[in-house]
């Protein structure tokens, strides 16, 4: 077993593992940091990984290190002949000229692909085989990876850019291409490191993306949808408008993640393209308390449903909802009777943020309870729906004092 050490001389991280029985040390220009010794151990264990294969072949990845003769000196003759031409290759190395050997691109990107989908989520992954079939492969996939250039790169963004959008939108917007762009970083980055090239993905940075648009119900019309909508969707859409769920979140919650007598809801997990999954973020994982008349709905769909189905809001089949057949089925044809502006569903989540925050709510508990990380989302997307968060003409201050010299007259 190999094992990342540090020269006490130097301080630089080293390599140490075995070839047959054979002890190999090779040094790296890194200091010892956690960065670095993630990136060297990284490496240690692609090195491992190919000796246990039987495909372990030394210049490929110490290309110049003096230890490549001595690994061929191990060698058994029918290896020599095939590993000549490496041990070549390692010579012009050594003497400044610089020999790459990188498969292409598809081939790579589909070994990266196999590699990294045990770290995805289910739907992360089949957005990820979406981009690399649709886009990525069909742009870079003959090229070798270290012919790829900066150049390339940038104007497969430009493409992208380009591009008819959903909806009718002229080109896709930046967080598509961002996405798109993200993948195709993380997959040349990892090529660079393995097969020992410069990456090109280098100072380029993400576009820059507009400002979300909240446009979220006033209480007025939030009680107009809810006393308007078909009986069958009251509860589900009280519960959305107070509870301030995800769409995922609500159309997969189960009667078991319903807590009655703690008065909380426990969300566990979401729904996505029809299958429950982990939570968008940890951070998702959270309690909602049952707050104004979440608790009155949850307990009349619980009869309506809770002998149907394991999940709270559900089809007559007992399956749970379809979020575009809601969609266009009953919400927006309810707010076109309501002659309310068309609006995505998921503004009742914002909904429920602008009321909390305007209501008082401490903020930080208000993040919690949406599943935000931190307080920065709901000052930065909501504020300018919240007078008293946006307040800059002194009243508080004043009021403060007001409420001081009240009591202080009051004393005397």
């Amino acid at each position: 077993m190999g094992k990342v050490r540090v020269r006490k001389d130097t301080g630089k991280l080293l390599l140490d593992f075995s070839f047959k029985g054979t002890r190999f040390r090779e040094h790296t220009a890194l200091t010892d940091s956690i960065q670095n010794r993630k990136q060297v151990t990284k490496l240690l264990e692609r090195v491992e990984a190919k000796i246990k294969l039987g495909e372990f072949n030394y210049a490929d990845h110490f290309p110049g290190s003096p230890n490549v003769e001595k690994f061929l000196a191990l060698q058994s003759p029918q290896d020599t002949v095939e590993s000549n031409s490496n041990l070549a290759s390692a010579a012009r190395t050594r003497s400044g000229q610089r020999a790459i050997k990188s498969p292409r691109f598809k081939d790579f990107a589909l070994q990266w692909q196999s590699e990294k989908k045990i770290e995805w989520r289910a739907s992360h992954a089949r957005n990820v085989d979406c981009i690399l079939h649709g886009s990525l492969i069909a742009f870079f996939g003959a090229m070798r990876l270290h012919e790829i250039t900066k150049a390339d790169i940038l104007r497969f963004r430009t493409e992208m850019a380009t591009k008819p959008g959903r909806g009718g939108a002229p080109q896709r917007s930046p967080k598509t291409v961002n996405t798109h762009m993200a993948i195709l970083r993380a997959i040349m980055e990892e090529a660079s490191e393995r097969f020992s090239f410069d990456n090109p993905y280098k100072n380029i940075k993400p576009l820059k993306l507009k400002r979300s648009h909240v446009e979220p119900f006033s209480l007025i019309e939030v009680n107009q949808i809810i006393s308007s909508v078909r009986k069958d969707y009251k509860n589900y859409y009280s519960v959305r408008f107070y509870s301030g769920m995800r769409t995922g979140e609500i159309d997969g919650l189960r009667w078991e993640y319903v807590d009655f007598e703690r008065g909380l809801i426990s969300i566990r997990q979401t729904l996505v393209q029809g299958k429950t999954e982990y939570t968008k973020t940890d951070g998702s994982q959270r309690d909602i308390p049952m707050l104004g008349p979440v608790r009155q709905a949850l307990e009349s769909q619980h009869r309506a449903t809770g002998h149907l189905s394991p999940y709270v809001f559900c089809n007559t089949d007992g399956k749970p909802l379809d979020h575009n057949n809601v969609t266009k089925r009953v919400w927006y044809p309810l707010l076109r009777h309501l002659n309310l502006k068309k609006r995505r569903p998921y503004q009742t989540r914002h909904t429920a943020a602008t009321l909390l925050l305007a209501s008082g709510e401490n903020p930080e508990w208000v993040a919690r309870f949406l599943g935000h990380a931190s307080t920065d989302m709901l000052f930065k997307v909501y504020s300018r729906y919240i007078p008293n968060l946006t307040r800059m003409d002194g009243s508080a201050f004043e009021q403060m004092l007001g409420v001081q010299e009240a009591s202080a007259l009051e004393e005397s």
